[in-house]
């Protein structure tokens, strides 16, 4: 059989190129104290308000180089001075990126929020969103990114279609009050806290929502929000196809929303989701490219035990390394192995790339953006973890929370 490498050099222009023009967006949340709902276990160090949290994420800008923008979540990350904030971020060479409303934490919440039987609650829950509609434009994001906790735990606890019914026009009253410019992403989860039903449990009552809504509101895809087996990547498929594809929320699990460090438990599954996106890329529907090419790349995780900012760094390494396996994929030969049938040929085109040593590339690609080639062993060596443990100190943990 030919190898692809016959055509694959170090310097690459094309494929470095792409390679530094990724983007991904690291999550305030996993700079803080978090963990699991059993315990958070407190470090040294770890941020503990806004501002701490987006030195971190300079930091990871800074060692990465494809990390300028910081999602954060309101209420935790709510400041009185919203143009004081940007500004901050901005002097740490990163944006404030997606807002996250919380709709699950306070006690009101218990039965829900947009979902929520009581009309006080919906409209609590509605206002809550608006507000962050609000934020996302004093700081310039272009995201506001939606995930709910709705659902039931019980047959018979609630009405499922009526459920379905308060949820479709509290997003349809959210979507109204979206300025031109910023994107709505609905998530979905298939359990939890709910345990027998999720309002929006999969990608398909996630698609219909954004049909019902319009086309500034699209799928955003957690990895970790799926029954085992579930074949994500055709997922990803689906919904390029139908150009409603918005982001994706990257972690690992092992066996449920674990929210691991990406790519931790399953790389060859974030090799072939990356596979859709390249190809999806090229693809000669201009709809469907165009689409492909606005996906927000953002990490969603809940560092327990591993230290936050290695954890960070290593998400973003992992990434980047499944990104380039995919941009390496001969393209020409898996067509013509998929268009004879020959199934082993087309697997091992894909099997080929994804075996590939791509440390070399990336490390050149980080020395064309003048950053080291190993960016956990610049981290380790920078001293920026020591002093944030002496300034910092290490605050108080316990139960706690583990990301959506």
């Amino acid at each position: 059989m030919r190898c692809w490498r016959r055509s694959f050099t170090l310097t690459d222009a094309r494929v470095i190129e792409r390679i530094n023009g990724l983007r991904v967006e690291t999550p305030s949340w996993g700079y803080g104290n978090s963990g699991t709902r059993f315990k958070v276990f407190a470090q040294p160090g770890a941020a503990r308000t806004i501002e701490e949290k987006l030195a971190d994420a300079g930091m990871v800008n800074r060692l990465t180089g494809i990390c300028p923008t910081v999602a954060i979540h309101i209420p935790w990350d709510r400041v009185d001075d919203w143009d004081a904030l940007r500004n901050f971020a901005e002097r740490h060479g990163v944006k404030i990126g997606a807002i996250n409303p919380n709709l699950f934490q306070d006690d009101e919440y218990m039965l829900g929020s947009l979902a929520h039987p009581s009309s006080a609650i919906r409209r609590q829950a509605i206002d809550h969103v608006l507000e962050c509609i609000r934020i996302a434009q004093k700081v310039k994001s272009s995201i506001v990114s939606l995930w709910l906790a709705d659902g039931t735990n019980y047959p018979g606890q609630d009405d499922l279609r009526s459920r379905s019914g308060r949820l479709r026009e509290g997003l349809k009253e959210i979507y109204a009050a979206l300025p031109s410019g910023i994107r709505l992403l609905v998530e979905y989860k298939f359990f939890e806290p709910g345990f027998y039903s999720t309002d929006l449990p999969d990608w398909g009552t996630a698609y219909a929502m954004c049909l019902d809504l319009g086309p500034q509101a699209e799928v955003l895809v957690d990895t970790g929000h799926h029954a085992q087996g579930v074949n994500i990547e055709q997922i990803v498929a689906q919904l390029l196809d139908r150009a409603r594809l918005g982001g994706f929320h990257f972690n690992a699990r092992k066996y449920a929303d674990d929210d691991l460090i990406v790519g931790s438990a399953n790389p060859f599954e974030l090799f072939l989701i990356f596979n859709e996106l390249v190809a999806a890329e090229e693809d000669s529907d201009d709809k469907v490219a165009a689409t492909a090419r606005n996906v927000a790349f953002m990490i969603d995780q809940s560092h327990n035990i591993e230290p936050k900012l290695e954890a960070m760094v290593q998400s973003v390494i992992n990434i980047q390394t499944a990104h380039a396996k995919a941009l390496l994929v001969d393209r020409a030969r898996l067509r013509e192995a998929q268009t004879a049938g020959d199934v082993l040929a087309a697997n091992r085109v894909l099997v080929e790339a994804y075996e590939t040593d791509v440390r070399p590339i990336l490390a050149e690609a980080r020395k064309r953006l003048g950053i080291d080639p190993d960016p956990v062993a610049a981290l380790r060596g920078s001293g920026y973890i020591e002093r944030a443990g002496r300034e910092r100190g290490k605050a108080a943990a316990g139960s706690g929370y583990q990301g959506a």
